[in-house]
């Protein structure tokens, strides 16, 4: 997660003062309302999740891939493992729709961002998606987007994001990475924890893990797009069109991939640091855009320098953006999770209220995979706008 406090999701997602109140709606760029939760609707079974932007109803599948020609970093009697969502239009919206996480994982991330309230861990445990489990795909060839949560955090907390992106006509694989988040149960009921948070000690350490996950991330691709793919859907991805983002460590990895695997044509950091510094050969003019906090952290001159490195070597279209009144959790569910849960935040929390958060999160994010994988004009990335005053372009390039 962020520079000081990359560790562990005990030290990132436990940062803990009430989060400021929600609004019932907000209106993204196109001027489709986001809904999230009003306090009379708080008394669903489960946390109450924004619905996803765009027109297709969207389908998830869930894979569980291994990669027997490596050793897992943290575990290294085992080899790698992942757990990986996958999103996509879908051509019906009926079914059951599919839970965001399993009981026992709410329970572990209630308790790692601090709390022993067994009321938010089986509210969060009932939160259902927005998802048809194993729906029917909507035909046709559709961009591949790659999503990496943050150090620490399983990879439900970006299906906010997720779901909004697959709705838009996106294949989304949202991948948890072994060992390193609160909980994510794996086949055989075995529930793997975060060993990374334990043994990830110094910036080498990081550094190593963010290449980690960026062979992580081109397994996934390979397993999606090879002869014989892990996933039956496969025929549905476009190869030639393939972005990954992320969140902290995951945006961090989306860098470090593209720095690797030429397959990639886009990416974007959401607020992570560069652990793995950009090549100062750069990423084959390939665009890249840094969506960040405002603060003192990854602003202009912030305490993070790989911010202001990574921007010197990004050789392509590029975007380094600031959302005013942010906190790093603000790019991923954790604010949606925190306010319906009443958690708190471990350090001082954001100003942005919960609906412009997801809104900012999804339509920059949306934009830009719009603009540089279907070559669609997005005047929301050509400078500030009067609809979403909390963004600032810290810098623009090309």
């Amino acid at each position: 997660m962020k520079t000081s406090s990359m560790v562990s999701l005990v030290t990132a997602v436990a940062l803990a003062a009430p989060v400021t109140a929600s609004v019932a709606h907000a209106r993204d760029t196109t001027g489709r309302q986001v809904s999230v939760a009003a306090p009379a609707e708080r008394t669903a079974t489960g946390v109450l999740l924004p619905r996803p932007g765009g027109h297709a109803p969207v389908g998830r599948s869930t894979l569980h891939l291994v990669d027997r020609s490596r050793q897992d970093l943290w575990v290294p009697e085992r080899p790698r493992e992942l757990m990986v969502d996958m999103y996509y239009p879908a051509r019906s919206a009926a079914g059951v729709p599919a839970p965001y996480m399993d009981a026992r994982e709410a329970r572990l991330l209630v308790e790692a961002a601090g709390a022993q309230d067994a009321g938010a861990a089986a509210k969060l445990g009932a939160t259902r998606t927005h998802s048809v489990a194993e729906a029917g795909p909507k035909p046709g060839r559709h961009p591949l987007l790659l999503l990496s949560p943050g150090f620490g955090a399983p990879r439900s907390t970006l299906t906010t994001l997720a779901e909004d992106l697959a709705g838009r006509g996106y294949v989304v694989a949202l991948v948890d990475h072994a060992h390193e988040s609160s909980g994510t149960l794996f086949p055989g009921d075995r529930m793997l924890t975060c060993v990374a948070c334990e043994k990830a000690q110094t910036s080498e350490d990081m550094r190593k893990a963010t290449v980690n996950r960026a062979q992580d991330l081109s397994f996934v691709l390979d397993r999606l797009t090879g002869r014989r793919p892990a996933w039956r859907h496969a025929s549905l991805i476009d190869r030639s069109r393939i972005g990954a983002a992320g969140h902290s460590l995951g945006g961090a990895a989306a860098a470090s991939l593209m720095a690797r695997d030429s397959r990639v044509r886009a990416g974007v950091n959401m607020d992570g640091a560069f652990g793995d510094p950009v090549p100062e050969k750069g990423l084959g003019k390939r665009p890249f855009m840094m969506l960040g906090t405002d603060g003192p952290v990854h602003g202009p001159g912030g305490e993070d320098p790989t911010w202001e490195a990574a921007w010197q070597n990004l050789d392509g279209w590029k975007r380094w953006l600031a959302v005013t009144g942010a906190h790093h959790f603000t790019f991923s569910d954790l604010p949606v999770l925190f306010d319906q849960l009443n958690l708190s935040y471990p350090d001082t929390p954001p100003t942005i209220p919960v609906g412009r958060a997801v809104t900012v999160t999804r339509a920059y994010t949306a934009a830009f995979f719009d603009l540089h994988l279907r070559h669609r004009p997005q005047p929301l990335l050509a400078g500030p706008t009067a609809d979403n005053p909390e963004v600032r372009f810290v810098h623009s390039g090309r």
